[in-house]
């Protein structure tokens, strides 16, 4: 991209982890899962040779956005953690930590991963940003976009230059060609005001968590049908509901509609299955979503 090496680091499938390389500044976008974080910082280091990791630019406090972080730093220790001011908290509390390690142990032995070290105690967030806030990365400069409704904490990176948004999975979960996941997980109605945001902002490209960066055309095909598949989605949902269907009816029918292909093998079903029962009792019960 113009002077930019985007790479991808991922190890797994449904690990999200995205090198940024000028030649000067190395930036990661998300860092994956915990049980892959070591074999992430290897090919950091293979792509980096000498040079160290600058910045980790996290999205959102999810293990599989997040952990990973803890386990990078072990092997770039100057790399500053950059995350939105409300993952800062997350990364604190016991119970968010308790569960981290629980799916992530969960999918580590889906993948054929044996024991690992859970290094959640070691989350920590070194530059805690918000709306508007100026991120310098060497010649890189990025603009903080807020962007809740997957998270209360989700945040993306626009380097305005380039017209290139590190984007977030409030906006949907992509894969690269026709189908986009919707993923509201703490408000319906802050999600639709995120996509409107960034439809605003006049993005060229985007590196989309769990698929990396992606042509001028699929940007524009995403940023057209974002909004479109948020509001089908709960439409659905709703009128599910209200004829009767239970949660489990509900999350199969989800299952059955989103997962295959390539969302199949980046989305683990204990995930899509938890987030699907999030949604369905937040339209259940949230005036908003009406």
């Amino acid at each position: 991209m113009n002077g930019m090496k985007i790479t991808d680091v991922r190890v797994v499938p449904g690990d999200s982890a995205f090198l940024l390389d000028d030649g000067k500044t190395s930036v990661l976008y998300d860092t994956g899962f915990g049980f892959t974080g070591f074999e992430v910082a290897d090919k950091i280091k293979k792509e980096l040779g000498e040079r160290k990791l600058d910045y980790i630019f996290l999205t959102h406090s999810h293990y599989d956005h997040a952990l990973g972080s803890a386990y990078i730093l072990r092997e770039f220790p100057d790399a500053k953690v950059v995350a939105g001011s409300y993952a800062a908290g997350v990364f604190t509390r016991d119970g968010a930590k308790r569960t981290m390690r629980e799916l992530d142990r969960r999918f580590a032995t889906e993948c054929g991963y044996g024991e690992y070290d859970f290094l959640g105690d070691e989350l920590k967030v070194d530059i805690k940003v918000t709306e508007g806030d100026i991120i310098k990365a060497g010649d890189m400069t990025f603009e903080v976009v807020d962007l809740p409704g997957h998270t209360r904490c989700c945040v993306g990176y626009y380097l305005r230059e380039k017209g290139l948004l590190l984007s977030c999975e409030t906006l949907g979960v992509f894969d690269g060609e026709e189908v986009i996941v919707p993923s509201y997980l703490v408000s319906y109605e802050a999600s639709i005001s995120s996509i409107e945001k960034v439809e605003a902002l006049g993005v060229k490209r985007m590196v989309c968590p769990h698929l990396g960066l992606i042509s001028e055309e699929k940007t524009d095909f995403f940023i057209r049908n974002m909004k479109k598949a948020s509001q089908e989605l709960a439409c659905a949902i709703k009128e599910k509901l209200s004829q009767g269907e239970t949660e489990e009816q509900i999350i199969e029918w989800f299952l059955q509609k989103y997962r295959h292909g390539y969302i199949k093998e980046i989305y683990p079903i204990a995930a899509a299955g938890l987030n699907t029962s999030i949604m369905i009792k937040l339209l259940a019960s949230s005036e908003d979503n009406k």
